[in-house]
C-alpha cells in the first residue's frame, strides 16, 4: 500500500500531540497524588507544590513556642558538678555557728537600791543586796518582722532567775510586736513590727553590746529588772509589796564577755529608767 507524504505528516502530528497529552496527564496525576491542588481549589490561580505542603503552618510554629515573653524557669535542680558531687554541706562559720545554742549556768547579781528619803530630798543609797541565780542564755537567728531583719549577729535572750524573783533580769536583743494593720491615716501596713533593743558585736568569741532603745514609749519594754517596792515610801519597816515589780532597764546598759560554741562568760552593768536601782551581774555557763 502506498502512503502519501501528506498522510505521513498528519500522522506524525497526531502521535506527537498524543505524547504531549500523555505527559501532561502524568504530571497532573503526579501532582494530585503528591497532595497538590487543581486550579479550581486555588481561587488566586496558584497551586501549592509538594515542598510547600511539608512546611509547618504559622499556627503550628506558634503552638510549639511558649506563650510568654519571660525566660523559662528551671524547675529541676541541675546535676551536681564533679567538684561538689561528693562534698558534704559546709559547717556554719562565724556567729551563725552559735545560732540555736543554749547555755546554762549561774549568775551572781548585785542590786543597789536608791531612794529620796534623805533630809534634803536628794538621791541616796538605801540598800545593797546580792543574789545567786540560775541563768540561761539563748542565741538564735536574727529576728525578722515587717520586712526588716535584726542587724545583730544573732538574737539574744538572757534570763537571770525566774521573772517573779527579786533580782531577776531579762535581756532581749530584739522582738517582733504585732500592731494594727493600718497606720493613723488608714493606709495598709505590715502588722508585724521588728523592735531592736540592743546593738551587739561579736568577733571570734568576743561579745560586746549596749542597750540603745528600751522601747518604753511603745510600751514594749522587755529588758527588765524585777524588784519589790515598799508598801509606804521611805518606810522599809512597814514591809514590801509581794511579788515584786518589773522595772525597765535604761539605755546605755552594757553587756560583754566571751561566747563560743562551748562556753559563755558575760558581765552586765546598768540601771533602771526610774533611777531607783543599779545592778551588775557575772554569768558563767556551758552549752547544753
Amino acid at each position: 500500500m502506498t502512503i502519501h507524504s501528506g498522510t505521513r505528516l498528519r500522522c506524525a502530528r497526531v502521535v506527537a500531540a498524543t505524547g504531549v497529552c500523555a505527559g501532561l496527564l502524568g504530571v497532573l496525576l503526579t501532582g494530585c497524588s503528591a497532595g497538590g491542588s487543581s486550579d479550581s481549589a486555588e481561587p488566586d490561580g496558584t497551586s501549592a507544590s509538594a515542598t510547600d505542603s511539608t512546611t509547618p503552618s504559622p499556627s503550628t510554629t506558634e503552638l510549639a513556642t511558649p506563650l510568654t515573653d519571660s525566660p523559662a524557669v528551671e524547675t529541676t535542680a541541675p546535676p551536681p558538678s564533679p567538684a561538689t558531687a561528693d562534698t558534704p554541706p559546709s559547717e556554719p562559720t562565724g556567729a551563725s555557728a552559735l545560732w540555736g545554742t543554749r547555755y546554762s549556768g549561774t549568775a551572781q547579781v548585785t542590786v543597789d537600791v536608791y531612794d529620796y528619803c534623805s533630809a534634803d530630798g536628794s538621791r541616796q543609797l538605801a540598800d545593797t543586796k546580792t543574789y545567786s541565780m540560775s541563768t540561761t542564755l539563748d542565741l538564735g537567728r536574727p529576728r525578722t518582722g515587717g520586712g526588716e531583719t535584726e542587724t545583730n549577729p544573732f538574737s539574744l535572750l538572757l534570763a537571770v532567775g525566774q521573772p517573779s524573783e527579786a533580782g531577776a533580769v531579762s535581756f532581749w536583743s530584739s522582738a517582733v510586736s504585732t500592731g494594727s494593720s493600718q497606720d493613723l491615716a488608714g493606709n495598709p501596713r505590715d502588722p508585724n513590727l521588728l523592735l531592736t533593743y540592743w546593738e551587739l558585736e561579736w568577733d571570734d568569741g568576743d561579745l560586746s553590746g549596749r542597750l540603745t532603745d528600751p522601747h518604753t514609749e511603745q510600751a514594749v519594754a522587755l529588758n527588765l529588772l524585777n524588784w519589790p517596792g515598799l508598801i509606804v515610801p521611805c518606810r522599809s519597816d512597814l514591809g514590801e509589796l509581794p511579788g515584786g515589780y518589773p522595772h525597765a532597764v535604761a539605755a546605755d546598759t552594757t553587756l560583754g564577755g566571751e561566747v563560743d560554741t562551748g562556753n559563755a562568760t558575760l558581765t552586765a552593768q546598768g540601771s533602771t529608767g526610774d533611777g531607783q536601782l543599779e545592778f551588775r551581774f557575772d554569768f558563767s555557763g556551758t552549752s547544753t
